[in-house]
């Protein structure tokens, strides 16, 4: 009876998804899904829990809250200096002796090692790759690192795409486009925007604007599937909160159009010296050191921690400061500044081997930059700028769309973040600018 069942319900997908091209991966996406919604949210759950204690107690730094969150101590700056040295300087430490010890091709920022997996390996990754990706991204977040999940996540989701593509024996075709479907995921469900997850391992996997569509449908059931489990169990609520000063059908104004247009030149040329700075820093100094690489991811702890000794905003993923320019709540000379310090700081933590996504730095670096660039002009055109605020979500959205080259993917991801569709108009704008003055070298992802 029940294979019966079965066969009916394969014929019926057949049907509408013409199954000889689309594979199996249409009954298998789901499953992947769920497993991913099931290991984001675990993987949210242990990097939030250390970081409170590593942190909040260790260190005493206290971020703000973002988005839905709701802060139940104030923001505070550390206060024992001590440990904002000590603590990034053990984690990139015990990072590198898990990483290099067990699992090389999980340092990083982990999306590079998905592309590399579908373009060169035929989609296999290591059954054990995503665990040690996970344990070594927990050790970067939670201590302090300048990283992000979106990568980390990323190589989990598609770790276990590849392992379940294996287990079933399925083609290298149908484990490649499975092992996406992960990837996908994973992303969909951390940062709550599924059509973003799915069409960013769709995206990324090339230097130019082209796109896999094969791709799209599993990546999309899976991301939507796991967006949906995760969200049951953390809720809905929005990674940010745009303020009621933002008009939600903001609409492009002609003599607007330059203003926008001037936060393009500026986010491409930031987006220059951050992928500059970030393989700078890799190939030219700590590739260089005569040293064992576990030992170069505790000098990068050590120089964040230096860093953040003046900057202490920079550490972590930095959601809860990004709220608080969207609130305009920080002066404009500081927002330059960390926008910069974000910079150097997530150069440290991932170009030594520190195991954390590149996506939230990216977003803090456009996010302050806009933030800096919409509030000047705002003071010296308030006829014509009117919305300030709105810049900051358009950086966030083009400057991540310039050094990763995923224009459809940073537009969505960001509106899906906070809930506002109507920017869509000038991120579009913004973003397409961006990607077209950046040449194809100037990308975070080799």
């Amino acid at each position: 009876m029940l294979r019966r069942v079965c066969e009916k319900a394969f014929e019926h997908v057949h049907t509408i998804f013409d199954t000889e091209s689309s594979g199996r991966l249409i009954l298998f996406s789901p499953v992947v899904g769920v497993f991913i919604g099931l290991g984001t949210a675990a993987f949210f759950f242990c990097v939030h829990g250390a970081q409170e204690w590593i942190l909040g107690v260790g260190m005493g730094y206290i971020p703000p809250a973002a988005g839905s969150q709701i802060a139940e101590i104030a923001p505070q700056m550390p206060t024992h200096w001590y440990w904002v040295l000590l603590i990034p300087t053990l984690g990139g430490l015990a990072c590198g002796w898990l990483v290099y010890g067990y699992a090389p091709e999980a340092e990083g920022h982990g999306t590079d090692a998905m592309v590399r997996a579908f373009h060169r390996q035929g989609g296999k990754v290591r059954a054990r790759t995503p665990l040690i990706k996970a344990v070594a991204s927990i050790l970067t977040i939670s201590t302090g690192g300048s990283a992000g999940h979106e990568g980390p996540i990323a190589q989990i989701g598609a770790g276990f795409g590849s392992v379940l593509a294996d287990k079933l024996k399925l083609s290298e075709r149908e484990r490649r486009l499975l092992m996406l479907a992960g990837g996908a995921g994973g992303i969909g469900a951390i940062f709550r925007a599924p059509l973003g997850g799915a069409l960013f391992v769709a995206e990324v996997l090339y230097s130019t604007a082209a796109v896999e569509f094969e791709a799209v449908v599993p990546a999309a059931i899976a991301s939507i599937t796991a967006f949906v489990v995760f969200t049951g169990i953390y809720g809905s609520g929005h990674v940010f909160t745009v303020p009621d000063s933002v008009s939600l059908d903001t609409q492009l104004n002609l003599a607007e159009l330059p203003f926008y247009a001037g936060l393009a030149i500026l986010c491409a040329l930031t987006a220059a010296f951050y992928v500059t700075s970030f393989y700078g820093l890799r190939d030219k100094f700590f590739a260089k050191l005569p040293i064992p690489s576990m030992y170069k991811t505790a000098l990068g702890g050590l120089l964040l921690g230096v860093l953040a000794l003046f900057f202490p905003q920079i550490m972590g993923g930095g959601y809860g400061w990004v709220q608080l320019a969207l609130d305009n709540q920080m002066p404009i000379r500081l927002m330059i500044m960390l926008g910069l310090a974000k910079v150097l700081a997530t150069s440290f933590t991932i170009s030594s081997g520190g195991s954390g996504g590149v996506f939230a730095p990216s977003l803090f670096i456009g996010a302050m930059l806009g933030g800096a660039y919409g509030y000047a002009c705002n003071q010296f055109f308030p006829g014509i700028v009117t919305q300030a605020e709105a810049y900051v979500l358009v950086g966030m959205g083009a400057f991540f769309a310039g050094v990763a080259k995923v224009p459809l993917t940073a537009m969505l991801m960001v509106c899906e973040m906070s809930g506002s569709y109507g920017l869509l108009p000038p991120m579009m704008l913004v973003s397409i600018l961006n990607v077209a003055f950046l040449s194809r070298r100037w990308t975070l992802y080799e």
